[in-house]
């Protein structure tokens, strides 16, 4: 009898295991389809970002321009001082709050639009030593505001006659006279409020322009 040999023939079909460079080459893939992955994602979360950076910035701005809107409607003259002025830097203005009338002054200094509110009163007196003292400011007194970073240069425009004016030409003086004790700069006569404001600002290096019209009740 012949005697079997020891060796055994490969089994049909037997599963061959992955080589080491078929290994290292579907890594490489893995690597290359995670890091295509990754930078995807990055992106769709830095435009996200961006996005709601956009958005949140101008929430903060319209909710800026509505409050100086409500501040223009709610002008009102007393005839101690200016309802509205613009000396080129700042504009102050008198308007109705809670518990009498108050000083407001919008400025913009260092790169900063700000807001600051006086104390409401219904003595003329105290009117006008706010004016008084909102004319040295300095953008750092207590009560100011700042509603917006990235602010340049601004100017202000009245609409008198039918026409757009600079706000620090001089305008129709008021038809009453200014009350005894006026504080000084504040002019011979008190001008009579415009029909209209205009307001152009420079913003992060885009300008923006807002025209508010003044109801009779100013």
């Amino acid at each position: 009898m012949k005697r079997r040999s020891g060796c055994r023939l490969p089994r049909r079909g037997a599963r061959r295991g992955f080589t080491l460079v078929e290994v290292l080459v579907a890594l490489m893939v893995m690597a290359i389809l995670s890091t295509i992955t990754w930078q995807g994602l990055d992106g769709i979360l830095r435009a996200r970002e961006a996005s709601k950076a956009a958005l949140d910035r101008t929430a903060r701005l319209a909710t800026v321009v509505v409050q100086w809107e409500q501040d223009l409607q709610a002008l009102h003259e007393t005839l101690a001082v200016p309802a509205l002025h613009f000396d080129g830097r700042t504009v102050r203005m008198t308007r109705r709050i809670a518990g009498g009338v108050a000083l407001v002054a919008w400025s913009v200094r260092e790169g900063r639009w700000q807001r600051w509110v006086g104390p409401a009163t219904a003595r003329i007196a105290d009117l006008q030593e706010s004016w008084i003292a909102s004319q040295g400011f300095l953008g750092n007194e207590p009560g100011q505001l700042t509603l917006a970073q990235g602010a340049g240069d601004w100017q202000i425009y009245f609409h008198r006659g039918g026409a757009w004016t600079n706000a620090q030409s001089t305008g129709d003086a008021a038809s009453a006279p200014p009350a005894p004790g006026a504080p000084a700069g504040v002019g011979a006569a008190i001008e009579a409020l415009p029909t209209a404001v205009r307001l152009v600002i420079t913003l992060d290096g885009k300008s923006l322009t807002r025209d508010i019209a003044l109801g009779p009740s100013g």
